[in-house]
């Protein structure tokens, strides 16, 4: 096909100067039939790192590209469809959730596309509820779309649904007030308690801590909450279960009453100690019973009880790996007995002081839980990372759960899963235990070929996602993605897809640099580059010629592998601070793919100079549609204006020259010397210009799940590293320019 010849043309990346794409570069397609293509699962949900399957193993090996699966299984979907049917209909062998490419035998049986075994039509299937009609199984809407959800029966619960239960654990020290996180946490809580999700048994309870443990009695009919201390941090008891967990129906008046005042009972506290370990033993001992989330605000280094922690950073020896690994099991042990229990824990953590998040991590890497952090948190002296709490904040709030769940991957026979990346608890071989799941959370799975795949010529992947919802109904969403399978190499090279190559590869990477060491890990990422760029020119490129030749599926694999280089989490040197490496790391492991790709290489647009040629068209605004620049210092010029997009920050970078034109008619500013130095917002002026760039930047803003926060960045020496550090090639790091990273693969593929 066309597209396999534009993804195999030879790209000579020594010559080459203009790599990216026009616009932001989308997943490619399986070369599959028009039926299949319109049948198979978004690549926003489930997309492969070939999307032709080799159909060996000897010929994944000869093409020297990792072979997994990226998935981001509970996102926010604009339309799903809801399947209420009492038989849900699987394979009798593997449990296979029937499919669009499963293949109907006659109106009674139907084939697995996973292991062939030939299963029963049920009768009530023969029924489709869309057209209401018999006799046409092959309509129904779970053969039709390759995204479902299944009501599920008492079969699929150990237990009744659990209600939504949230507990949130705020650290109340000294410390924690000099940040000023709690005024705004009770803001937000205040303002969005009637968004949390939930049924009429939603229940809610607060533990505050500095060196003591405080409980909170909120049972209906009190006249104010009552604040019970326990002292004992060496062995937590609860006070009165019932009393502290309460239903927010029922409650509501003291749950408000309690975030009205909390600010201010601790506003002159002296108390510099933090029983972290203890309060997550209370938390844990408070919630067993049901389940649920417990959301956690720490703000330092915990200093006493179980969990203590000392501080292990070493300015010189910030990229040594010993460090990158938790300094106990404790918070590790917690978490695998809160996923038993069905509870996962979310940490916040706002600190300007080292505070040993290798450590605390675990807490939510083993619980399924999320992991948010903010470094050098202070409420007035760093307005923008307070802006991004509250935006979190909300998000985190208001979007949906999932409650007690599982999630397995099954896949053709011949293939076989064998590591997981991400936020959760391995429970057998193919099960991943998801105490809560979240819509923000991703995953990746490395898969190898066991035995060849010569009998198909399709391959097919199925994730189930078995949940309780908020509401308390208990439900199964299935994703099914359908992938051709191929015996030449050059099919794989052309259904090479660079970004998820990149993503499982970061992944791989991450692993490595904490069971190895951080050189381990950068010199393997190099060799990825180096040996499948070596595969493809002695085996598929015919061209003898002189130069580096990638085939055009992979002329940004380079690019984006040194990007990820520069990483925070990859990077070498002693400028970044522990906290914020092991962060970055969490990150990688969790984040949905677009998201990392932005973190990883930011798309970079020139505003000053926009028109409406080829823009959109959308309700009633133009969004203009702007080309991508590359990422160097030498693309930006100081009469311009440059937005960054890096996925949870936009950046606008005013150039010195810029014309006053666009800094009055967007900025409303007359000119560059009377711009503010700290603007984090674009004002809604009625100029042509400034409705333009304010539709684009809502645009970008619209394809993600979480408000990125904006900064305009003057042309001066101290806010320019901000922007010039998430450059490819900044002129401070000339080392690395992406031409000598070429060369340097050149070299060692001839070596």
């Amino acid at each position: 096909s066309a597209l396999e010849v534009e993804a195999l043309r030879p790209v000579n990346l020594l010559q080459e100067r203009n790599l990216l794409p026009p616009r932001p570069l989308q997943a490619p397609e399986p070369n599959l039939s028009a039926e299949l293509k319109k049948a198979n699962c978004s690549p926003q949900t489930f997309r492969c790192t070939l999307t032709s399957i080799p159909q060996t193993q000897a010929l994944l090996n000869k093409a020297r590209l990792p072979l997994g699966l990226l998935l981001h299984p509970f996102r926010d979907l604009q339309q799903l469809p809801v399947i209420t049917s009492n038989t849900i209909v699987r394979c009798r062998s593997c449990r296979t959730y029937i499919n669009p490419f499963v293949s109907f035998l006659d109106q009674r049986r139907w084939k697995c596309n996973l292991c062939y075994r030939v299963n029963d039509v049920p009768d009530e299937f023969m029924y489709n509820p869309v057209t209401r009609s018999y006799g046409e199984p092959h309509k129904r809407p779970e053969v039709q779309n390759s995204t479902v959800e299944f009501i599920a029966s008492s079969d699929y619960m150990l237990r009744p649904p659990q209600p939504a239960v949230y507990l949130f654990v705020l650290d109340v020290s000294h410390n924690a007030v000099e940040a000023g996180y709690l005024k705004h946490f009770c803001e937000s809580l205040l303002d969005n308690l009637d968004k949390l999700p939930g049924d009429s048994r939603i229940r809610v309870g607060f533990l505050t801590f500095d060196s003591t443990i405080h409980f909170y009695n909120l049972q209906e009919g009190l006249s104010q909450p009552q604040m019970l201390v326990v002292s004992d941090i060496d062995d937590v008891f609860i006070p009165s279960h019932d009393s502290l967990m309460v239903n927010l129906k029922e409650s509501k008046e003291l749950v408000k009453d309690l975030l009205t005042s909390l600010p201010a009972m601790f506003s002159q506290s002296r108390e510099t100690h933090s029983a972290l370990g203890p309060a997550l033993q209370a938390a844990y001992k408070l919630m067993s019973p049901t389940g649920g989330r417990v959301s956690v605000f720490q703000t330092q280094l915990p200093t006493l009880g179980a969990g203590l922690l000392q501080s292990r950073e070493d300015p010189n020896q910030r990229s040594s790996t010993k460090h990158l690994g938790p300094a106990t099991d404790f918070y590790k042990k917690l978490a695998l007995d809160c996923s038993g229990q069905q509870i996962g824990v979310d940490l916040f953590l706002l600190s300007s002081q080292y505070a040993d998040l290798a450590s605390l991590a675990c807490i939510s890497k083993y619980s399924a839980g999320s992991i948010y952090y903010y470094p050098s948190f202070h409420h007035v002296h760093n307005t923008a990372q307070l802006e991004k709490f509250q935006k979190d904040l909300e998000r985190y709030l208001t979007r949906k759960i999932g409650f007690e769940a599982v999630m397995r991957i099954r896949c053709t026979k011949g293939l076989s899963i064998h590591t997981f990346h991400g936020n959760f608890f391995v429970r057998s071989t193919d099960l991943l235990s998801l105490a809560n799941v979240n819509p923000d959370s991703a995953f990746a799975v490395q898969m190898s070929i066991e035995d060849s795949l010569a009998d198909s010529s399709l391959a097919c992947f199925q994730a189930a996602l078995l949940y309780t919802s908020s509401k308390g109904k208990r439900r199964i969403r299935v994703h099914t993605l359908c992938l051709p399978v191929v015996n030449q190499l050059s099919d794989v090279y052309a259904g090479a897809d660079v970004q998820a190559i990149t993503c499982l590869l970061a992944n791989m990477a991450i692993d490595r640099s904490i069971s190895s060491s951080l050189s381990d890990a950068r010199d393997a990422l190099v060799n990825a580059v180096v040996d499948s760029l070596s595969a493809y020119k002695n085996t598929v490129s015919s061209l003898q010629q002189s130069g580096l030749i990638a085939p055009a599926s992979l002329r940004l694999f380079p690019l984006y592998v040194l990007a990820l280089l520069k990483q925070k989490a990859l990077r070498t040197g002693t400028s970044t601070r522990l906290d914020e490496r092991v962060f970055a790391m969490c990150e990688f492991k969790t984040q949905p793919l677009q998201q990392l790709m932005r973190l990883v290489h930011p798309d970079l647009y020139r505003l000053d100079t926009l028109s409406d040629q080829g823009a959109l068209h959308l309700n009633d605004m133009v969004v203009p549609q702007l080309p991508l620049v590359h990422l160097s210092a030498e693309r930006l010029s100081r009469d311009g204006a440059f937005l960054m997009d890096c996925g949870n920050v936009f950046y606008l970078w005013i150039g010195k020259c810029c014309n006053d034109m666009f800094i009055r008619d967007v900025l409303g500013c007359p000119n560059y010397a009377a711009m503010p130095p700290n603007m984090t917002h674009i004002p809604e002026l009625e100029t042509p210009l400034s409705e333009r760039v304010r539709a684009f930047l809502d645009w970008l803003q619209d394809d993600r799940a979480f408000c990125s926060t904006l900064h305009v960045i003057k042309d001066d020496a101290s806010a320019k590293s901000t922007f010039f550090q998430h450059l490819v090639e900044d002129r401070s790091e000339a080392a690395s320019s992406y031409y000598e990273f070429i060369q340097h693969i050149q070299q060692q593929m001839s070596k």
